[in-house]
């Protein structure tokens, strides 16, 4: 089999924008996507640009409306800016180790300030102490603490605070609550309450400005809590104790990971960003902690991530399995079973974080769009789809957790039955497939090999493990669809992305995941060397080519970063090594500076597209990485 090799392009990580780019996002006042680091309480998240203004956050949950949506549009949207006076203060920054305190260091011809800041997650009872420190934040409050310490010299630092609730639909009433000694600000709008302390902050339009001043050895803290509007204002945070209990929760969950081999502290910021992404309370992880940043710049195809997908659920799992993440992945496997009860015919392709069913799309004009790219969407219409892959994502992943030891079996065998039993009815249904595409349904060959794993996890349920149910039924089911795939989904020896097409596309790169084939069956080898012909831009892979239509969408996108990821799997296990190192370390380099990547990449205009961070991403760097790992250890 010829191989086509693909030209790496390896440099630093992010090149600079173009002179054009950038002074376009000047005019929208939207920083790169790349330019933000994440903030995480464990219910919520914040993004932080480079530039130290907070330009988005959701409370008390993901999902929820914004308070500061200037990641969508502008500072009119609302945001939180904290910097030096001075305009020519230069920043480098840093998570603390195995947290998700952000710190800034900011130098200037008059001084050395660091800015550190997180979303407090465990509250001690006592300073020092992390007994009984559940939640004394409960659901009641979330808060944003922004430290600033003085290191040399001295330093002024300006705050502009511009709060617009309910995706900037609300302009809320402010009001003084606070003290000369003990300044504070309170603003209401609606079910939604902030209250902000620390420094004095006075009206400026439809702003409040402050300054903060920091010499070496002092320290000034602000903080901003939500809280809702029926509710009395929370008291003020020991900032001390819950930096150190937050602080130490995050480290305690980092010592659990379990990784040996190449790109380990890649590895440990994605599995740390999954977490993140993982609401503490329910066990749902968001797919990514934003609404709407494009996959084409200017373009349409903008779309709400902050939901948790079912067909993450297989790659999840066994990546918190792998990692020694057992009681990460029990939790997910939870969730998962939760969310799926009921009548099968009910099964969504995604649900919200606690399991809600009710995603409606609607697109929200308060918000402009991230560098004018509209619409802006809240909801996603997906979760109405039918997409077949996703009864073979919940069986397999529901054999995982089995052959993990896990104990779901016999509270969800039943489930799987009727899961079953349903997918027997739909399996001459075409699908919407598992990019949600929003032209016509087709046969997708990738869908069809789910719909084969999830009879053949059926089968081997009851021959393996001791399992009551149709076995002969099943078993004929899954030899029809193999007999059917064979035919149909194949042309000119490789896989086709669905029946009557010649066409790829990158999900066929699962198809050895689920044991369908082996990673060097002749017919995945040319789908590869199909892959690398026609969906490799820039040294990285598309989903599939968008000008063919199938997808019914206007315009393009960029380059779908877990395609890479699973083209590192790929070549790994068929003995490709060198090139899936070079691969990987092409991708790694595209981490921003605190080692987050977003949906997609742009190699043209070499900048981060879609929303961020995204965990399908980071999970595929993951199992990147452990496929590099079991090739080198072949290879002894």
């Amino acid at each position: 089999m010829r191989r086509i090799r693909i030209r790496i392009l390896l440099g630093g990580r992010c090149p600079p924008l173009r002179a054009e780019a950038r002074a376009r996002l000047r005019r929208m006042e939207t920083a790169p996507i790349e330019d933000y680091a994440l903030l995480s309480g464990g219910r919520t998240a914040a993004l932080v640009s480079r530039a130290g203004s907070i330009d988005w956050f959701c409370a008390p949950r993901l999902d929820s409306p914004s308070l500061f949506g200037a990641l969508l549009g502008g500072v009119e949207q609302g945001h939180w800016s904290l910097r030096p006076a001075d305009p020519e203060a230069t920043a480098t920054r840093r998570y603390d180790g195995d947290t998700f305190c952000l710190v800034t260091r900011w130098e200037s011809a008059d001084g050395v300030a660091e800015v550190r800041e997180w979303m407090p997650v465990l509250l001690a009872k006592e300073p020092g102490s992390l007994e009984g420190a559940q939640a004394a934040l409960g659901a009641d409050r979330t808060d944003i603490v922004r430290r600033v310490v003085g290191i040399s010299g001295r330093m002024p630092f300006a705050q502009e605070l511009r709060l617009r609730f309910d995706y900037a639909r609300a302009l809320p009433w402010v009001r003084q609550t606070g003290s000369a000694g003990s300044p504070e600000l309170t603003a209401t709008a609606g079910p939604d309450a902030v209250v902000v302390r620390g420094a004095e902050l006075q009206p400026h339009g439809h702003s409040h400005v402050g300054t903060v001043e920091v010499a070496a050895g002092e320290s000034r803290d602000l903080a901003l809590t939500w809280f809702p509007s029926y509710r009395a204002a929370p008291a003020a945070l020991d900032v001390e104790a819950a930096e150190r209990a937050t602080s130490a929760w995050w480290r305690d969950w980092a010592d659990g990971i379990a990784h040996e081999g190449p790109h380990e502290d890649d590895v440990r910021r994605s599995l740390l960003l999954l977490r993140a992404l993982t609401n503490r309370e329910t066990g749902g992880i968001a797919a990514a902690a934003t609404t709407s940043l494009p996959e084409e710049f200017g373009g349409a195809r903008n779309w709400d991530y902050r939901y948790v997908w079912l067909r993450d659920a297989a790659l999840t799992l066994e990546a918190l399995l792998a990692h020694g993440l057992a009681d990460e992945a029990r939790a997910w496997r939870d969730w998962l079973l939760r969310a799926v009860a009921g009548d099968p015919a009910d099964l969504q392709i995604m649900y919200g974080l606690a399991g809600e069913r009710d995603l409606v799309e609607r697109e929200m004009r308060s918000l402009p769009g991230y560098a004018g790219s509209a619409p802006v969407r809240v909801g996603n219409a997906a979760a109405e789809q039918f997409q077949a892959d996703v009864f073979g994502e919940v069986m397999v992943t529901l054999a995982a957790a089995r052959r993990a030891g896990l104990g779901e079996f016999a509270r969800s065998w039943s489930l799987q039955r009727v899961l079953l039993r349903r997918a027997e009815k739909q399996l001459d249904h075409p699908d919407n497939g598992m990019w949600e595409i929003r032209g016509d349904p087709q046969f997708f060959t990738h869908s069809r090999v789910m719909l084969w794993a999830a009879f053949d996890r059926g089968v081997r349920a009851v021959e393996e493990d001791g399992a009551h149910g149709p076995v002969e039924r099943w078993r004929g089911v899954r030899d029809r669809l193999r007999a059917e795939i064979d035919e149909h989904g194949v042309h000119d020896g490789h896989f086709v992305q669905h029946r009557g097409t010649d066409e790829v596309d990158a999900a066929l790169l699962l198809i050895p995941r689920t044991g369908y084939c082996a990673p060097d069956d002749p017919r995945m080898l040319a789908t590869v060397a199909r892959i690398e012909q026609t969906l490799i831009h820039g040294g990285l892979v598309n989903r599939y080519r968008t000008g063919t239509g199938v997808d019914g969408l206007p315009g393009g996108e960029n380059t779908f970063l877990a395609c890479s990821f699973w083209l590192v799997e790929q070549y790994a296990v068929t003995g490709r090594m060198a090139e899936a190192r070079a691969l990987m370390d092409r991708l790694c380099a595209l981490r921003n500076d605190v080692g987050m990547l977003s949906e997609e990449y742009d190699p043209v205009g070499h900048r981060h597209a879609g929303n961020t961070p995204q965990a399908f991403s980071h999970l595929s760097l993951v199992r990147a990485a452990d496929a590099l790992a079991a090739g080198r250890h072949r290879n002894r």
